[in-house]
């Protein structure tokens, strides 16, 4: 694991234990309990979805009105109902917190399902209740989005105005001036290798090679993998590596490849924000366009370059080749379409029998 990995795994641990602080006592054995087969950013949405929950039924159901999350009891914890959780998931649709609101799609109702049914699996399991209410409620039904990506002109559109720094504001043009050759780099290695914004920022220097054209990084899960990149995106690469290596970065980010105009090591949210601003320029009917977007454009080019789903599973990081496919399906719909029409019976009908013979 890298140093910038094992970092975040600390700074997650203390998030989650900060986080069980306000939950009830038998959270922390729960997440005591699958310690060992999980990752820090998994324990934390657990612990997450779970003071969501918990807020929920102290705030929004009478029969937890005199309780807080801290204060709740595996007695309190048998009272709840799969009906209590089936209004827990049209609560997830809309709601208020802090003033904000925010709403819940099939994804995300799906995972916070899938931390209670976790939860309440284990209590049961364990005996601190007499029955699992979370095992009676159905998971929503997730619709298939299609697969958003850039096409090729506008890949060259975004790229071409981080160059030019066109159509951006004198304040924009003014800051890219500073960042132009470092996000030119950062959209580069999106769209030729296809890697995770959770992976990028944690690239360092050290984990480049020119000589394989290739760079380690940490994925999911932890275990450590090469990345391999094309010659265009090794010397966009090589550009911003002349820069990065005269600026000075803050204590404790020497080692980060890609820097924010602070000098330290950029965020996640930066990057969101960065990649952004670009893809609005370059497509502008293509609304909230992220990283990940980037990443599918990747993934879609080399399906269609190769047709090998189990290639682009691989290079992806993805654990099971069905997510993979999942994704894909339609443009495996599309070839099998494109065969289908290459295949003809009769032939031309303006072909004479001497013809066909």
């Amino acid at each position: 694991m890298s140093v910038y990995a094992e970092e975040r795994a600390k700074e997650l641990q203390l998030l989650t234990r900060a986080a069980l602080r306000e939950l009830p006592d038998v959270c922390f054995d729960f997440i005591n309990a699958i310690d060992s087969t999980t990752q820090p950013l998994t324990r934390y949405a657990y612990v997450s979805d779970l003071k969501l929950f918990f807020g929920f039924l102290t705030q929004e159901l009478p029969k937890f009105a005199d309780k807080t999350p801290q204060t709740l009891e595996a007695a309190d914890l048998n009272k709840v109902t799969s009906r209590d959780i089936y209004m827990y998931m049209d609560f997830l649709g809309l709601y208020v917190k802090d003033d904000v609101e925010f709403s819940n799609h099939d994804l995300g109702k799906m995972r916070k399902l899938s931390s209670l049914r976790s939860f309440y699996k284990f209590l049961y399991k364990n005996g601190y209740i007499d029955s699992d209410p979370a095992a009676l409620v159905d998971m929503p039904k997730r619709h298939l989005k299609p697969i958003i990506r850039l096409e090729v002109d506008e890949v060259a559109r975004m790229l071409d105005l981080v160059e030019s720094g066109d159509m951006q504001s004198e304040h924009q043009k003014k800051y890219n001036d500073h960042t132009r050759t470092r996000d030119l780099a950062i959209l580069t290695l999106f769209l030729g290798t296809g890697i995770r914004v959770s992976e990028l920022v944690g690239i360092n220097i050290d984990d480049l090679d020119f000589s394989l054209n290739g760079f380690l990084v940490t994925r999911k899960g932890g275990n450590q993998a090469i990345l391999y990149f094309p010659d265009e995106v090794a010397q966009v690469l090589k550009d911003y590596l002349k820069l990065r290596l005269e600026m000075t970065p803050a204590p404790g980010h020497e080692d980060a490849l890609f820097l924010s105009l602070q000098n330290r090591r950029i965020s996640v949210r930066a990057v969101q924000l960065m990649v952004k601003k670009y893809t609005a320029l370059a497509a502008p009917l293509k609304k909230h366009l992220s990283p990940h977007k980037l990443r599918s454009t990747f993934g879609t080019n080399l399906y269609h370059e190769t047709g090998d789903i189990y290639l682009v599973a691989d290079v992806l990081g993805h654990s099971d080749v069905n997510t993979t496919r999942r994704h894909y399906a339609a443009m495996s719909d599309d070839r099998r379409r494109m065969a289908a029409r290459k295949v003809r019976l009769r032939g031309d009908e303006t072909e004479t029998d001497q013809d066909a013979d």
